[in-house]
This record gives structure tokens, sequence and C-alpha cells, in this order.
């Protein structure tokens, strides 16, 4: 079985950063992704595809990342089912993402005292998400192309 998404779009808004009752960081935003096509009317349509995002990553998003931010997001498709305040049944389609690449346009810069290795940080922090279900091994081939899953 496979569930993986993989999108690049921009923010609608700021990240929001809320806290689990045991204090568990997780980031919500809603992400636009157009659509590779023009509609009859010779405009490109869009698609607004709700983002969560957990833990160090979560607060990462919502430091640096603001409304119209670049980023690619790598994870997997959730639809669960809820009953709202009237007591009817909603449905809710949500990205939950393992990874989330900042593209450009970040809020802040990473930090003036040492900008590589806070980068390098948070690129190893965001590559060390496994994925449930899959081992992933990335080692370099003579020619420099990553192979997965070797």
């Amino acid at each position: 079985m496979l569930n993986r998404v993989i999108l690049i779009g921009n923010l609608t808004q700021d990240p929001e950063l809320r806290y689990t009752p045991d204090g568990t960081p997780v980031a919500s935003f809603t992400l636009a992704v157009n659509r590779p096509y023009i509609n009859q009317s010779g405009e490109r349509e869009t698609d607004f595809i709700p983002v969560v995002v957990w833990r160090k990553q979560a607060e990462r998003c919502s430091d640096y990342l603001t409304k119209g931010s670049q980023v690619a997001v790598d994870g997997r498709l959730q639809i669960r089912s809820y009953e709202d305040r009237d007591g009817i049944r909603r449905k809710v389609s949500e990205v939950i993402a393992w990874r989330v690449e900042f593209l450009q346009r970040l809020k802040k810069p990473l930090t003036q005292e040492a900008p590589d290795r806070v980068e390098e940080e948070v690129e190893n922090d965001i590559d060390s998400i496994s994925i449930p279900g899959e081992q992933v091994n990335e080692e370099k081939d003579e020619g420099g192309e990553h192979e997965e899953g070797k």
C-alpha cells in the first residue's frame, strides 16, 4: 500500500502553531497549489490543501514561514471525520507532512551567527523524519545521483 503526497505551493496565511495537552507542537496551514493546466476561460485553477506539521518541524514552520512563502511538502493524505458543535458528522481531508522544505521567502533569517550551521541543522532534522512503514537509505552512486531503497 502507498499513501504519499508531494506538493509545491504557497502558504495562504501564516502557519497556526498550537500545542496538544501534553505539550506537543502542531502547526497547520493551507497550501495553494496551481493545477498544471489552464481552464476553458484561460485561467489557471488553484487547489487549497490543508497541511498539518508536528513537533520541532511545526515550530520551525511557525518561526520561519509567512503568508506567501513557497514550500515543498512531502507527506500522506489523511481523511478523518468528527462531530461538529451542532452534532453534524463532518469529514476533513488534510496532508500530514513528514517533511516541509522551505523554498523561499523566510519570515526571518535563520540566524546571523552561523547561518550555514543552523540551515544544515534544520535540513538534517527534517531529513531524519522517517516515513512510517518504509525503510529508505540514501547512498550516492558513482554518478552522484541519490538512489532510494538500496
